[in-house]
């Protein structure tokens, strides 16, 4: 029993050693991409018998082979799959012979399933290309082609398929070979192998075939087991984004991730992106013991010699190898959003570990993936991709993503939906010299036409609130100040873009060369109310605390403004109460030192159209009231 044991365990520690390899298959419809990976899985003895029971009686209900047995039953499990003979979904299999352990995605080849060949090559070695034997390279083989050179993988295997259809015919497996070599030279995949091979029959999938004896190649598994992919990795550039402190006592603190690229080792100095403080590596931590070393893809937690603010998305580098650090890029961009992209849209961006907000500045061009032409377009639709430019917030620390995809490669995200709207891989960064202006022959005819290029709706959007105007009128000494006030700093702390604007300000500034006679009064509210106009149309909400003496004034600001983006709240407060609480200014009139005074030697008409009339005693009751007000007319959402 001890021994039995012992060779479990010994089988288990070589399993664990086993180098892995992913790799996707993508081709055309019907080429054979779920029966190659279920007859590669059936001649490598890699199914339990119920699955070989369970796939010889679907076969037989549901099968598309005929007679033999329907090995994509394998892989198709969606209902529709089945029912079709057609993969829509990514499906992933894992399976290991004694050399190497593999996960295989099973891509889609239908052109609007792009996205779900992205998703399942974004993390392929190396990809397994298709071809019918009858019908030989096609737009969809080249689309395929271009994809993986896109996603960077660097080893492709080509599988002629159903040869048997075409008569085991080397002529015809040199014809394709040669058609397929006049278009990869296009692009930049350095290892190219062209197996031919029937998946159905199981020639050169796993055993050398008897009716291609003139194929002198290895067959597809013997390929698979020994392709080199170790050196793909990046061991030169140590990028180590850090994931999360690990702090699980007082006297621990490490920083946990996986490496990303480069190698890094006990006692390395490195330095800290952005903070660029620098230390060096005190230790280098596994769930069971301690590295002298690690590298990519191993996941560690590294503590350092000193005490340095670190949090996640900060990066660990080597002083003397650092990436890129900007705002600005250029990058090859896949749309994966059922909306159509919107270039006044502020992104979620993710990449590594850290995440800020970007914006598409520019979209260069589009590429036809079948032909390789490239068209000018404004915005991306589904599954369509191109370069753009693009400016993030606050810097990123990156390398193209040729050279590192680990941090080359980001996501965008809609901050409404939070769905992924798209991939890209970063080709560079841009100097600010080189950046676009962004604005079109469209968008000049309609700034010379006074029109804003930014929508009132995608003001709305962007800032989740509408812009409008909350006038607040009240004699002098009424509390109407402390009230606006009050509000401004409420709706700032829940998230609202907001303004104040009251008379000490403007009076001071814009309006300081006006008295206080009543045309002159006027004229101050003018400029007020043309000052909140602006600001609404930006989207911005305006808060305005102004005496306004009578309802004619009032009718002329909420004209300018907009009556529809006109509130008027009211505080009514009795003249004692306000001499009460600003006594000095209403001791100068008593003095005869001022006049024209509202409410006292000169009219105030309270408003009877206020939205809101306010006692000024309990201020926190008027602030819920407005707040509920707002909510209610879906100014700004109450939080």
């Amino acid at each position: 029993m001890t021994d039995k044991k012992l060779n479990i365990q010994e089988f288990l520690d070589q399993d664990q050693k086993k180098d892995l390899l992913r790799l996707l298959t993508a081709g055309s419809v019907d080429d054979g991409k779920s029966t190659l990976i279920g007859r590669l899985m059936f001649d490598s003895k890699m199914l339990y018998e119920d699955q070989l029971d369970a796939l010889e009686r679907d076969s037989k209900r549901v099968g598309h082979a005929g007679e033999d047995i329907d090995y994509a039953l394998l892989l198709d499990g969606l209902k529709a799959e089945r029912e079709q003979g057609i993969t829509i979904d990514v499906a992933y299999r894992y399976f290991s012979t004694a050399k190497r352990k593999f996960i295989i995605a099973d891509t889609p080849g239908h052109e609007q399933y792009t996205r779900n060949m992205i998703t399942g090559g974004s993390t392929a070695n190396l990809a397994i290309i298709l071809i019918d034997a009858r019908y030989g390279v096609i737009t969809q083989t080249k689309r395929h082609t271009y994809l993986a050179n896109l996603l960077g993988i660097k080893h492709v295997v080509v599988a002629v398929n159903k040869m048997d259809l075409a008569d085991f015919s080397k002529d015809r497996f040199e014809e394709i070979r040669a058609d397929y070599n006049s278009f990869v030279t296009q692009l930049d995949i350095p290892d190219v192998t062209f197996i031919p091979l029937s998946a159905l029959k199981g020639d050169n999938v796993v055993e050398p075939s008897e009716n291609m004896t003139w194929y002198h190649g290895p067959c597809l598994l013997e390929f698979l087991e020994n392709v080199q992919v170790a050196s793909d990795r990046n061991f030169t550039d140590l990028r180590y984004p850090v994931q999360y402190v690990l702090r699980p006592d007082i006297k621990f603190r490490g920083f946990s991730t996986s490496v990303a690229s480069g190698i890094i080792s006990k006692g390395d100095e490195v330095m800290v992106l952005p903070s660029m403080k620098k230390s060096r590596v005190q230790s280098i931590v596994t769930y069971d013991k301690e590295l002298e070393r690690a590298f990519p893809p191993q996941s560690v937690t590294v503590t350092l010699e000193d005490e340095i603010d670190i949090s996640r998305g900060d990066m660990l580098v080597h002083p003397d190898n650092l990436p890129r650090v900007e705002r600005q890029f250029e990058a090859m961009l896949v749309w994966m959003d059922e909306n159509e992209m919107n270039l006044s849209t502020q992104f979620y961006i993710k990449q590594a570990n850290n995440t800020t907000k970007a914006r598409i500045d520019e979209v260069k061009y589009k590429v036809d993936v079948n032909t390789l032409e490239k068209s000018s377009i404004e915005k991306f639709k589904l599954n369509e991709i191109g370069r753009v430019v693009v400016t993030t917030t606050k810097p990123l620390y990156f390398d193209p993503y040729k050279q590192n995809k680990q941090t080359g490669s980001f996501i965008l995200i809609d901050p409404v939906t939070h769905n992924t709207c798209a991939v890209g891989m970063i080709i560079d960064r841009l100097g600010s010299k080189n950046l676009p202006s962004r604005i079109t022959d469209v968008d000049k005819a309609k700034i010379a036409k006074g029109e804003p290029l930014v929508k009132t709706e995608d003001y709305v959007k962007q800032y989740n609130q509408k812009g409008e105007t909350i006038w607040i009128t009240g004699l002098h000494g009424s509390g109407k100040n402390e009230l606006a006030f009050s509000l401004e700093k409420k709706l700032f702390e829940n998230g609202a873009t907001v303004v104040l604007i009251d008379g000490s300000s403007v009076r001071s500034g814009l309006s300081r060369e006006l008295d206080f006679t009543p045309a002159d009064r006027a004229e101050n509210l003018r400029r007020v109310a043309h000052i909140c106009k602006l600001f609404n149309d930006q989207g911005i909400i305006a808060i305005a605390s102004f005496i306004s003496r009578n309802e004619s004034l009032r009718n002329q600001v909420a004209e300018i403004i907009g009556a529809d983006r006109f509130h008027l709240f009211h505080m009514d407060a009795p003249l004692e109460y306000c001499k009460l609480n600003k006594p000095e200014l209403y001791e100068l009139l008593e003095q005869g030192k001022t006049s024209n005074l509202p409410g006292v030697d000169m009219e105030y008409e309270a408003p009877t159209n206020a939205k809101l009339v306010f006692n000024p005693k309990d201020n926190e009751e008027n602030l819920d009231a407005i707040i509920d007000y707002l909510a209610a007319n879906k100014v700004f959402p109450n939080h």
